[in-house]
């Protein structure tokens, strides 16, 4: 499936150099009405299969949550991604971010999800034989077999590629020989096939396997006893001698780390995007409840202190949707060109997510963060039935915290996303470098007494976010150029540019999307999502000066850092805003609605 909207393909991590237009970004009310319906149906079955049964998933009813898998392949939900050749639904990239974002509001059963459609599925698909595609896809995709994916080890987690689980060829030649301890492994519990990652002989790399649960010597411990998911399946399974066929290696020997770098990809950015129906759940339930709960003779939605709440919870989920599909989208749209110019589907695919991995980190940085900020706001909401078993939010906050570790750690994944970028600017992809001499010279220069043109919506608040970029490159550029090639060394440095690209990212995806909306409908139809954009802006500016100040502070020194400090300031100076009330007229849309104050997909 694929929207009509055409969009100019760019590279990945070119938003920090480069202008975006709003023509050039896709937002999900540009969504077609088979999208719509797919993500209606998905919440239809969401409401009747999976959130009656949310106890009885959460205390781990023997065959609830495989036959839950089983109903959601009969709907077609298990193959999203995969070719009709292969039973699948052949659905663009976008189209599945969509399906996990409704998801999102499904507990326990997305984590089941996600990992038996994603890191369980997607690596047969990406990088297994023909052959290998035949005869697992069709099981996958109908729910017939669980997948699962064996990576982390005890002492192999960020550090993958260190794991210590071993492949043996036997004397014949026919079968490998897997013996190794792997944890943390979700699914594991009532999986028909592992993906499964371990070292052959000295290799330095690891190299990936299809393992069936048939093929023996597979021992698991008992159900791991978690802080949320419970209804999830995790547990620790061991390999002893489980014979594995030859032809069930997955690509090639030792290419087994790539193949789990790029599957994470995929899972980074979809748990990122995978949060936001959770969010608009969470905030609908804490309007509702905020309408109900009265205090002093008057419902406590009526307090500034609530509405400050509702408000930035609402705001930061519109922001994290505007990022997520923006990113979809341009993986899409690399996938397309790559296969114009003759790539093969899969590696188009592939390449396409590889491309966009500055953003996947993005996305699930922010996603995850943005989904823990709305749990946790939600049970202060709830005040002290928050904190009861007997609501909702005491779930929800104990489910949500996973998703910062998951995937990547936040810490992990912010340290990556500047890695990346430095390297692509080492590889002469992303003109960082004559960016920030630019920035340099502006910043050493006599500033400009030119009165920009802010009479088009949201003008200004474009021409803020120009100049935070401008404080990225200055901070970044001049952090490459203090310590060089032990830059990776200064994590807490890297972590404060982390923070400010994200910031800008997510300001700017959620202005374009506005500006979008605006160009469309108009300025009095888009009221409430101009206030959420400025809103979003206003809180990212003061988030990306601190982040940017004290990574200066970590490196420069006298008269350099006078002058820089000066230059923070100058990048980052807006006009006041009354964020009282931007706060506050949001925050009625939401009490007035007694919900999240806008839908998409009914």
């Amino acid at each position: 499936m694929q929207t009509t909207v055409q969009h100019e393909t760019i590279k990945g991590g070119e938003f920090i150099v480069k202008e975006t237009s709003y023509h050039r970004v896709f937002i999900p009310e540009e969504f077609s009405e088979e999208q719509k319906m797919m993500a209606a149906a998905t919440q239809d079955f969401i409401d009747r299969e999976i959130l009656p049964n949310i106890e009885r998933l959460d205390k781990m009813e023997p065959g609830l949550m495989p036959g839950l898998m089983d109903k959601a392949g009969e709907l077609g939900l298990l193959g999203l991604s995969v070719p009709e050749a292969y039973g699948g639904m052949g659905m663009n990239f976008n189209t599945s971010m969509l399906i996990a974002d409704i998801f999102a509001s499904s507990g326990s059963f997305s984590t089941a999800y996600g990992a038996h459609t994603g890191i369980g599925t997607l690596p047969i698909l990406y990088y297994g034989s023909e052959e290998q595609k035949q005869k697992y896809l069709p099981k996958l995709v109908s729910g017939e077999w669980k997948a699962s994916y064996c990576l982390t080890e005890p002492d192999a987690g960020s550090d993958a590629n260190s794991g210590k689980t071993k492949a043996t060829l036997t004397a014949d030649g026919k079968h490998y020989l897997l013996t190794g301890q792997k944890m943390w492994i979700s699914n594991a519990g009532f999986a028909d096939l592992f993906i499964v990652f371990a070292k052959i002989g000295d290799d330095k790399n690891l190299s990936a396997f299809i393992v069936e649960k048939t093929f023996g010597g597979i021992t698991m411990n008992e159900e791991e006893r978690k802080l949320g998911i419970k209804g999830s399946s995790t547990r620790q399974v061991f390999f002893n001698d489980t014979k594995v066929p030859v032809e069930n290696m997955l690509s090639q020997r030792e290419n087994g780390f790539k193949i789990a770098v790029n599957i994470l990809n995929i899972g980074r950015i979809k748990l990122g995007c995978g949060v936001v129906n959770g969010c608009k759940m969470l905030t609908s339930l804490s309007a509702s409840y905020a309408n109900e709960r009265r205090q002093f003779g008057v419902p406590i939605s009526s307090f500034g202190a609530i509405k400050h709440k509702l408000a930035n919870m609402t705001t930061k989920t519109y922001a994290i949707e505007s990022a997520a599909y923006r990113a979809g989208q341009n993986i899409d749209d690399k996938t397309s060109a790559l296969e114009a110019e003759g790539l093969a589907p899969d590696q188009a695919k592939l390449k396409g997510v590889e491309q966009f991995a500055i953003e996947a980190a993005i996305i699930k940085i922010h996603g995850s963060e943005v989904l823990d900020y709305v749990a946790d706001e939600g049970v202060q909401i709830y005040g002290g039935m928050g904190f009861s078993e007997e609501a909702p939010m005491a779930r929800a906050y104990r489910d949500a915290r996973i998703t910062r570790i998951y995937e990547g750690t936040n810490e992990i994944n912010r340290m990556l996303l500047v890695g990346m970028l430095f390297k692509r600017a080492l590889k002469g992809e992303i003109d960082l470098l004559g960016a920030a001499l630019a920035v340099g010279r502006e910043l050493t220069g006599i500033p400009s007494l030119e009165t920009p043109d802010f009479s088009e919506p949201l003008a200004e608040e474009m021409d803020v976010l120009r100049k935070l970029k401008k404080s990225i490159l200055m901070v970044a550029g001049k952090a490459a150029e203090t310590f060089g090639p032990t830059l990776n060394d200064e994590q807490e440095v890297l972590m404060n540019i982390a923070d400010m690209i994200i910031e800008v990212y997510v300001a700017e995806s959620t202005l374009l999307r506005t500006q979008k909306r605006i160009h469309t409908s108009g300025v009095k139809e888009n009221e409430l999502f101009i206030d959420m954009a400025r809103l979003y802006l206003t809180e990212a500016v003061t988030k990306i000066r601190n982040a940017g100040e004290e990574a200066v502070a970590a490196y420069a020194t006298g008269d350099e850092l006078k002058v820089m400090m000066l230059g923070m300031k100058r990048f980052t100076k807006t006009n006041p805003v009354n964020t009282k009330e931007l706060r506050r007229r949001i925050a009625d849309r939401v009490i007035e609605k007694n919900a999240f104050p806008y839908e998409l997909y009914k």
